[in-house]
């Protein structure tokens, strides 16, 4: 008694992916860009460098911030983003699968 994927379903699915695949990026970028500026190699006064860590921080700020709150405080480092990283995963791995699959 299955039915097909719904259009609707399908377009979510399949634009859902790549943008939490995008989102991964951004992440990995925001970290290495947080580690250089941490440790001068990079100038956070660069408009180049300055202008990329501003579109990264405000693109992840809205999903870190809540996952901030619920961790607890490891003195200076921040899980946050391997915690967001691991959850788009299992995303990505497991719900959008099942969706697909469903009917």
């Amino acid at each position: 008694m299955g039915t097909n994927l719904s259009l609707l379903d399908a377009l979510i699915v399949y634009f859902l992916d790549p943008v939490l695949g995008l989102f991964i990026l951004i992440l990995i970028v925001g970290i290495i860009l947080s580690w250089l500026i941490s440790f001068r190699i990079v100038n956070p006064y660069n408009p180049f460098v300055g202008s990329l860590w501003r579109m990264t921080s405000t693109l992840t700020e809205p999903v870190l911030q809540p996952v901030r709150r619920i961790l607890p405080n490891l003195g200076g480092l921040d899980f946050s983003p391997l915690v967001v990283i691991l959850l788009i995963q299992f995303i990505r791995g497991w719900l959008l699968p099942e969706l697909m699959f469903r009917f």
